[in-house]
């Protein structure tokens, strides 16, 4: 037998399972959230590679704060991108979506919008005191992290 869905077996020793149509949303949200968070990871990225410095430049700050400040961007860019790959990890894990997974999905957008969100708004506006929000999105992506130990199939026995 050929799968022509995902969630199609080719065992015939084994049942074909369609996913619930919560499982199914579930899942749709979370590629919409990861695509989201995976393009604008690559378009900020891009402006921070190419028309930051000459932005900031022009906004009149010196050659030392303008590569601290591309310095900062660029950690914000840099930890976006790799947790947009979380968010599509989680989106696309043969887990049967629990509390935990969305508490963890919630934790991984509320890390980017507070880390990175804040170091993209410091570094665009100047404004250091943005750097006292961006440990709350460490810390939000800490606990998320450190959930995926409590997580596991609700499929198994185990």
């Amino acid at each position: 037998m050929t799968p022509t869905k995902p969630y199609e077996t080719n065992s015939p020793s084994e049942p074909i399972t369609t996913p619930t149509e919560t499982e199914s949303s579930v899942g749709r949200t979370g590629m919409i959230i990861a695509g989201l968070a995976g393009a604008s990871a690559v378009g900020i990225g891009a402006f921070g590679a190419h028309g930051l410095p000459n932005f900031l430049e022009q906004s009149g700050l010196d050659p030392e704060t303008v590569a601290r400040r591309v310095d900062q961007f660029e950690t914000g860019a840099r930890y976006h991108l790799a947790h947009a790959i979380v968010l599509l990890a989680l989106a696309v894990a043969p887990m049967r979506w629990s509390g935990w997974l969305r508490t963890i999905r919630a934790l991984m957008v509320a890390g980017l919008v507070f880390f990175s969100g804040s170091l993209y708004v410091l570094v665009l506006t100047n404004t250091p005191v943005m750097g006292a929000i961006t440990p709350i999105g460490g810390v939000c992506w800490i606990v998320g992290w450190l959930m995926f130990v409590g997580c596991r199939d609700s499929s198994t026995s185990r």
